[in-house]
């Protein structure tokens, strides 16, 4: 099939390495730095191709590796689209992580239009999810079956950012120590959530930026807490997409899946999350979005 525009993302959006061949999505791998306990640095590639890696990094982190991402990768992007340019791509709708988690989007639009300069007829259409992983990966779905429908670039783009604001998120971090170090709670929060065993939930904000929506004592609590949201308003039936990911922390998450089976009768996407966006919510972690008719938040 001939398709009116090529579709691109950065690899905060948790695809698999299969997901971008199904897909036909193309992608700029993102960097990310492991400090291991002995204080040596090592620069990686958000480029995993098999689930085992993903569980290595986890376990790095659980036996006190840190790991920094730079989410800024001009050089990276530049890239990315010269060698799309080259290829004789003319439109292209690129995907990026959340302007309110990082300025990606702003460096990607820079590094399209350097592209430009050389070849004119190329055109980059840069989508800001406002949402990052399962959200982001949601909306590049979306965005791959407005391209097989025959849509443009133009079109895909605008239905895109309509659509943005009702994908619905539900995060659990495990260990608020990751949020801690990224800024997202302070120092005394997160001591007393260890020990209290508190399980804060979070989501994206209207701009792109995480806050807490509640904190619940214990992962059991954190789960009900996500079946009453669905109760509430599940997915949207014109999409039936549910998205649930994890850092290396399967049962709730089947759990999760279970539930959404029964109660909508649809298969929901169950990954692991990549380094990129895992290493600020750190081991442990799961989480669900979905497609709503409501808007964000608004349930």
């Amino acid at each position: 099939m001939e398709h009116k525009f090529t579709l691109s993302s950065d690899s905060t959006c948790d695809f698999y390495a299969e997901d971008y061949e199904k897909y036909d999505v193309k992608h700029v791998p993102l960097t990310f730095t492991v400090e291991g306990k002995d204080g040596k640095m090592e620069d990686r590639l958000d480029a995993f191709t098999d689930y085992r890696q993903y569980v290595d990094f986890y376990n790095e982190l659980r036996g006190g590796a840190f790991s920094r991402t730079s989410m800024l990768n001009y050089e990276s992007h530049y890239s990315h689209f010269l060698n799309m340019a080259r290829e004789g791509a003319k439109d292209v709708v690129h995907l990026t992580i959340s302007s309110g988690l990082s300025p990606t989007k702003d460096v990607a639009a820079k590094a399209a239009a350097d592209v430009k300069k050389d070849y004119p007829d190329f055109n980059v259409y840069v989508v800001d999810p406002l949402t990052a992983t399962v959200g982001q990966g949601a909306l590049l779905r979306v965005a791959a079956k407005y391209r097989d429908e025959g849509k443009t670039a133009q079109e895909t783009h605008a239905l895109c950012t309509d659509l943005r604001l009702h994908i619905q998120h539900f995060i659990v971090a495990d260990d608020l120590k990751y949020l801690q170090r990224g800024g997202r709670v302070s120092a005394v929060s997160a001591a007393v959530g260890g020990v209290l065993n508190i399980k804060p939930i979070i989501s994206f904000d209207n701009e792109g930026k995480l806050f807490p929506l509640t904190k619940v004592r214990g992962p059991k609590k954190a789960v009900s807490f996500i079946k009453e949201k669905l109760d509430i308003e599940g997915p949207d039936p014109a999409y039936n997409y549910c998205f649930i990911v994890h850092t290396d922390n399967e049962a709730p998450c089947e759990e999760l899946a279970q539930y959404v089976r029964e109660k909508f009768g649809i298969e929901p996407f169950v990954s692991i999350m990549g380094p990129v966006i895992g290493s600020h919510v750190g081991p442990g972690a799961f989480a669900l979005g979905y497609i709503s008719k409501s808007l964000r938040n608004a349930f």
